[in-house]
């Protein structure tokens, strides 16, 4: 019990402190290659065998980086004692989750939509998005941004530590797989569509309970920043299924309720109403919204979660 909370503590920290750990040694970067590895090979014309081979992808990806990082940390545990486990335990959690960099993204898109370079503002986006951005005006590209900050607060922090709470480091690495897999083949179209269907399907399922407990505290966060709540909790509930996605209209139906403006993927979806003209400043305020989430989500939801499992077990 004690021991998880420090792991988490320091994962924090962390992340905070130190950042992302180098492409070379990061755990995410690794199942991303490993994924690139194997994706061709269970390319095949029949789009049966595709979608079967697809499910083999996940299962053998999700299988090998449990297995690994368990013996990682067994091994750790074993050799080197429990501070070299809780050490260790700390960076491989930091590593599935990651607060400081979506900030740091975030700011890069905002540099240059301040300094009116509308295409380093585009290719920035681009970075941390899906969508084509090439076309995309400054009000667009402040919507796209916003848009990922709320989103990447359930994939990006909440549902990797909501798996931790529960299943331990190893919960984390498998939601990170996960998530990663539908990142890099979990595409409605496309040469992958058929061998990413599973992994889609599986991210919409470890989702589904992260994103409606985000979507909840948001309300909370956004009474906490002083935000318009009762409009964050009619949009919630009004727009959250306006999304192609199961899971992603909770959180940003509710942040563009909270700040009172509109966002908008074009051709796809509209969230909110433009009560307010959309601007730079809603972009740290959508940030503000994700900190005071994860610090209500982490008090209220993993804290106690740690402390009746411990009792449990």
């Amino acid at each position: 019990m004690l021991q998880a909370v420090i792991i988490l503590a320091l994962a924090l920290l962390l992340d905070f402190v130190v950042g992302e750990p180098p492409a070379i040694i990061h755990p995410v970067v690794w199942v991303g290659k490993f994924i690139d590895l194997l994706k061709l090979k269970f390319k095949n014309k029949n789009p049966k065998i595709e979608k079967i081979g697809g499910i083999v992808l996940a299962v053998i990806t999700i299988a090998f980086f449990a297995g690994l990082f368990w013996a990682i940390l067994f091994l750790v545990k074993k050799f080197f004692g429990d501070i070299a486990f809780i050490l260790a335990s700390a960076i491989i959690l930091k590593s599935t989750f990651s607060i400081g960099y979506l900030r740091t993204a975030v700011n890069k898109v905002v540099y240059a939509i301040k300094t009116n370079n509308i295409e380093l503002a585009r290719r920035n986006l681009s970075y941390i998005v899906s969508r084509n951005t090439s076309n995309l005006n400054s009000n667009q590209i402040i919507s796209g941004t916003i848009e990922c900050t709320s989103e990447s607060t359930v994939d990006g922090i909440i549902a990797p530590i909501f798996y931790f709470a529960l299943f331990g480091v190893v919960g984390a690495v498998v939601y990170r797989v996960i998530n990663t897999l539908d990142s890099m083949v979990g595409y409605k179209d496309g040469k992958y569509c058929n061998i990413g269907q599973f992994s889609a399907w599986i991210d919409e399922i470890v989702n589904f309970i992260p994103a409606r407990i985000t979507g909840a505290l948001m309300i909370v966060a956004s009474a906490l920043c002083k935000m318009d709540w009762k409009n964050a909790w009619r949009v919630m509930i009004r727009d959250k299924s306006k999304t192609e996605s199961l899971n992603s209209g909770w959180p940003m139906a509710a942040t563009a309720g909270a700040l009172m403006v509109q966002l908008e993927k074009p051709n796809y979806y509209q969230l909110g109403e433009p009560m307010r003209e959309i601007s730079i400043a809603h972009v740290d305020q959508s940030y503000r919204i994700t900190l005071a989430t994860t610090l209500l989500f982490i008090t209220l939801v993993v804290l106690p979660t740690i402390f009746i499992l411990g009792l449990i077990r």
